[in-house]
């Protein structure tokens, strides 16, 4: 895929999400100690406790700067201060909304990987983003034969060599933003369902094997967040456009 890197352009002084839109957001986590310190002081006690269980600093550092900026994001649509909002999560582990801004019809979701981090943002319909650092050192054909389904495996074994991480990392990331968009975790299994993943084949959900109108309820796209990475956002829905957004140090954490 032919990077593109226009798309992502600075937000607009006032911020609206209509329904039939969807927000995508970059961020780079990396950033200056004073911005660290901002995002840090901006969590509540149990981010940072969680923050605190991480065994290396570096990614410690980069969970507080990647919930920070999600802070820093929402604060934008609801007129608020980062540190106004509270988060409940899901039996598996999803964050939404709760406290006074629990009927905002806000729906978000989260991703890091190495030094990026990636939001999507919708009104009143389910999303899931995943975003990945490609690694070329993993056995690729061993863990699709143990999680991808039969027809994906196979696929990925009919792509050349070194195209394969790539492949690889693009079905993961299309699979793990459908079952976020689900908001199941790995409770539903990712042999489940299916999803493309041949080069140059867009993001599709091709098959649900428990109900086969399942994948018609939700749409796949990829996401071209720069070389050396596989990112995806799941929707529910089709009647939608994306928007891409870059966080920048203005941002309020």
């Amino acid at each position: 895929m032919q990077s593109n890197y226009s798309i992502w352009n600075s937000p607009p002084a006032n911020l609206v999400l209509a329904r039939n839109e969807v927000h995508i957001w970059r961020a780079t986590v990396e950033v200056t100690p004073e911005v660290a310190a901002r995002a840090e002081k901006s969590l509540s006690s149990d981010e940072r406790a969680k923050a605190d269980r991480f065994f290396f600093e570096r990614d410690r550092h980069r969970f507080i700067v990647a919930r920070g900026f999600l802070r820093g994001i929402l604060s934008l649509y609801l007129n608020c201060t980062p540190t106004d909002l509270h988060f409940s999560y899901s039996e598996y582990g999803k964050p939404f909304l709760a406290g006074r801004h629990a009927d905002s019809d806000l729906n978000f979701n989260l991703a890091h990987s190495a030094k990026l981090a990636l939001y999507g943002i919708t009104l009143r319909r389910a999303i899931g983003v995943d975003l990945e650092r490609i690694r070329h050192e993993f056995d690729t054909v061993e863990i699709a034969r143990t999680f991808f389904s039969a027809g994906e495996s196979s696929r990925l074994l009919s792509i050349p060599t070194n195209a394969r991480a790539k492949a690889f990392f693009d079905c993961w990331t299309r699979k793990e933003a459908f079952i976020k968009a689900k908001g199941m975790g790995l409770s539903l299994p990712l042999d489940q369902f299916d999803v493309s993943l041949s080069p140059g084949e867009p993001a599709l959900l091709l098959q649900t094997r428990w109900d086969a109108n399942e994948r018609l309820r939700w749409s796949l796209r990829a996401i071209d967040v720069g070389p050396g990475y596989a990112a995806s956002v799941a929707v529910e829905g089709h009647d939608w456009q994306p928007s891409y957004w870059q966080v920048s140090s203005e941002i309020p954490v």
